[in-house]
């Protein structure tokens, strides 16, 4: 009985072993195994799909916006401040990117963390930035994501769950990142 039992265990964890090897894209369908692999070839960490806590802020534009407004787009969110070097160094690749995509259903939030609009708006006018900048002024929103350091992104599926998180600044626009994104808006 005891030999059954074991030889019964062993064979239910060699077959979940072998189906999280031979099927991952199957344990959380997050994105495809393709995709995933461009994600990663760009330094991208892919992570287990999972819900974003929503959000209203305000836009350094005028109005205020929600993170579920963007339902049905990819969209890359990055948490950032001006007093930031490796935030300031990403921030031409994700235009690049931004200008890229934008028609094809990528969109960038830059949510900037604590700083005054003033600060905020002379930066991006300076920089030509146009990708929308949201301003968490009392620093919740990046609270409520546990933002420990910046920048940070998280990318968002179509359906508005994260699917894959950079902690510090990447080149959003080399090729390998350009691939990814390629495949993601192609739901592939």
């Amino acid at each position: 009985m005891k030999k059954l039992f074991k030889k019964t265990i062993t064979a239910f964890f060699m077959f979940s072993a072998a189906f999280i090897i031979f099927f991952p894209q199957q344990i959380n369908a997050q994105v495809s195994q393709e995709t995933a692999n461009l994600l990663r070839n760009a330094k991208i960490n892919v992570t287990e799909r999972t819900d974003p806590e929503n959000f209203t802020l305000p836009l350094l534009s005028g109005g205020n916006t929600s993170l579920s407004e963007y339902k049905g787009k990819i969209v890359l969110l990055n948490f950032w401040a001006t007093w930031c070097p490796p935030c300031r160094a990403e921030m031409p690749s994700m235009e690049t990117l931004y200008r890229r995509f934008n028609n094809q259903g990528l969109e960038i939030l830059a949510v900037d963390i604590g700083e005054n609009a003033n600060t905020v708006r002379t930066f991006i006018q300076n920089n030509k930035y146009t990708f929308p900048v949201l301003l968490d002024r009392n620093s919740r929103v990046s609270g409520a994501y546990g933002i420990a350091a910046i920048p940070t992104s998280y990318i968002l599926d179509r359906e508005g769950k994260i699917i894959a998180k950079v902690v510090g600044s990447i080149h959003w626009d080399t090729r390998e990142a350009i691939a990814a994104f390629e495949a993601l808006l192609s739901g592939r």
